[in-house]
């Protein structure tokens, strides 16, 4: 076992006790997920994360998207989802946010949607803008309509799960939880890690920044959570490569925890800012990131989104600067067909790496010095080097200390 693999191993085991976006960690295993990570995907936008057990080989050409997974044949989807035996699956989604939000909520529904609509199945069902304390209800209601498979799109609802999973358990129920949540014996969870994939993003908008000649952005998220904690300082430790006089000011704009849809107060917040002297902006929110980036194109700063995957290609008059994409679209088509091959099974957790083209920090139009520096940042993770590993580690066990 080489020494970089011994130190984030125990890396790994130290993390683990303290990171969990909700609920408490028991011990856990994770199916082998390659490279660095262990969040956020955040939610709404990258929840935080942990080491994956055991790493791949660092990709040829990091610059070059993921590969896409095979899709599983139809017969084999039902093979192992239908639970009720009706010759069909049907999924029900619960997403803690809007379901046409545009970003990380929007990017699970639109898999459920387009996946059940390739196979034949039934057309999901969703059940949305699901708060902490009514989650129990919600997910209690959602699985008694003939469902076959549950996807539940957000740690900040998981906390139910284990009553749940037990009251329903011929259902399938997969949960995309970033930062992670305590190993259940009927659930299968996705992971990634939060702080490696915005020490990404941070080595993206400080690459744009120096392109402007500025040096002051900000943060607009909810409310000053764990995971955001995690994302907010893991950003900054990535801009420092790039130059370390490089700010970025956190601005919480949610009135209750998990609020990340207040457009009235993300954009006054986006307001004070550029009257402050940002330039860019960076959109950790749900429902309130589209106004934040229509209002950023109007004011002529740079703006990124979080979560989906299709920042870059969309044709919504905003004027897209780059993503910090961790979309649950793509992870849940990876899951699937980790499922079908037996990989990832309830009572287990897949640790998704940090990888160019599958998360982690994007730019729309990137110069040939920003996408070689951003290309360079994925190498460095992949590379696991120790002193970074070290660095990213301390955020994400920071963070998440208090619980």
């Amino acid at each position: 076992m080489s020494k970089n693999l011994k130190w984030l191993l125990a890396v790994m085991l130290a993390f683990s006790l303290v990171a969990a976006a909700c609920g408490d960690d028991d011990d856990s295993s994770t199916a082998d997920a390659g490279d660095d990570s262990g969040d956020d995907a955040g939610d709404d936008g990258d929840d935080a994360d942990e080491p994956a057990d055991e790493p791949d080989e660092p990709a040829d050409e990091p610059d070059e998207p993921a590969d896409e997974p095979d899709e599983p044949e139809t017969n084999e989807l039902i093979a192992a989802f239908d639970a009720d035996g009706d010759g069909t699956v049907r999924i029900g989604v619960a997403a803690a946010g809007p379901r046409d939000d545009n970003g990380y909520y929007q990017s699970l529904v639109d898999f459920a949607e387009k996946f059940s609509a390739d196979n034949g199945f039934e057309p999901p069902i969703v059940s949305d803008n699901i708060g902490a304390e009514e989650a129990a209800q919600a997910m209690s209601d959602l699985a008694q309509q003939g469902i076959d498979i549950m996807m539940v799109g957000a740690s900040e609802i998981a906390e139910p799960l284990p009553d749940l999973t037990e009251a329903f358990p011929d259902l399938f129920w997969y949960c995309n939880c970033g930062a992670g949540f305590e190993e259940l014996p009927g659930l299968a969870q996705a992971t990634d890690w939060g702080a490696a994939i915005h020490y990404t993003a941070g080595v993206a908008m400080g690459n744009i920044m120096v392109e402007q000649g500025s040096t002051q952005s900000v943060f607009l998220g909810c409310c000053d959570l764990n995971f955001e904690q995690e994302a907010y300082n893991a950003t900054l430790a990535g801009m420092a490569t790039v130059d370390p006089a490089l700010t970025m000011e956190y601005v919480a704009t949610g009135d209750f925890p998990f609020d990340f849809d207040n457009s009235a107060n993300a954009t006054a917040a986006l307001t004070a800012a550029k009257a402050n002297g940002a330039t860019l902006a960076y959109a950790f929110l749900g429902g309130a990131t589209d106004p934040v980036g229509q209002l950023a194109t109007e004011e002529g700063m740079a703006v990124f989104g979080a979560g989906a995957a299709d920042f870059c290609s969309r044709d919504d008059g905003i004027d897209w600067t780059g993503a910090v994409v961790f979309d649950g679209g793509l992870y849940a088509a990876q899951a699937l067909r980790l499922i079908v091959e037996g990989s990832l099974t309830e009572g287990s957790t897949f640790a998704f790496p940090t990888e160019q083209g599958l998360n982690g920090g994007e730019l729309c139009d990137a110069s040939a010095d920003a996408g070689t520096a951003l290309a360079d940042a994925f190498g460095l993770l992949a590379s696991f080097d120790d002193d970074l590993m070290g660095q990213l580690g301390g955020i994400s066990g920071e963070a998440y200390a208090g619980g």
